[in-house]
């Protein structure tokens, strides 16, 4: 996880991280239940990760995302995130429905995803928004 640019200080940056490091632990535990195939022990960890997840994804779409998508340099790679949230749901729905399998690809993309949020768009956000916009921001957040 990003710490070399300062963009955590941004409170609504350092929000989203600390929710990120709350996803990330929290899916050690799906991923362990998937390890030794235990369908129940996924389920149940899936949800604490969806119950996570869901909030977390909101306050990115509906705050930093809905501002960034309105400069076009920024417009596809929010679109893309946005898509990454979607196809989350969906390896965490099919794990709700006993499919540990769906847990390695969730596993995957999460870290990726978070990748791309923590080192690009969060710290290209800090460089290209204001103060005024960050309150904004947090305000729709």
């Amino acid at each position: 996880m990003c710490s070399y640019c300062g963009c955590r200080a941004i409170t609504v940056i350092g929000a989203l991280t600390a929710e990120h490091e709350a996803i990330v632990n929290a899916a050690g535990m799906l991923s362990r239940a998937a390890a030794v195939g235990d369908a129940e022990a996924a389920r149940v960890a899936g949800a604490v990760v969806a119950s996570l997840l869901g909030p977390h994804t909101v306050r990115e779409e509906l705050g930093l995302f809905a501002e960034l998508r309105s400069d076009p340099e920024f417009g596809e790679h929010i679109d893309g995130l946005c898509a990454e949230h979607r196809e989350l749901d969906a390896y965490l729905s099919r794990v709700s429905g006993g499919d540990v399998g769906a847990v390695a690809a969730f596993e995957t993309l999460l870290r990726r995803h978070i990748d791309r949020e923590e080192n690009g768009i969060f710290p290209a956000a800090a460089i290209a928004l204001d103060g005024d916009t960050w309150d904004a921001v947090q305000a729709r957040a």
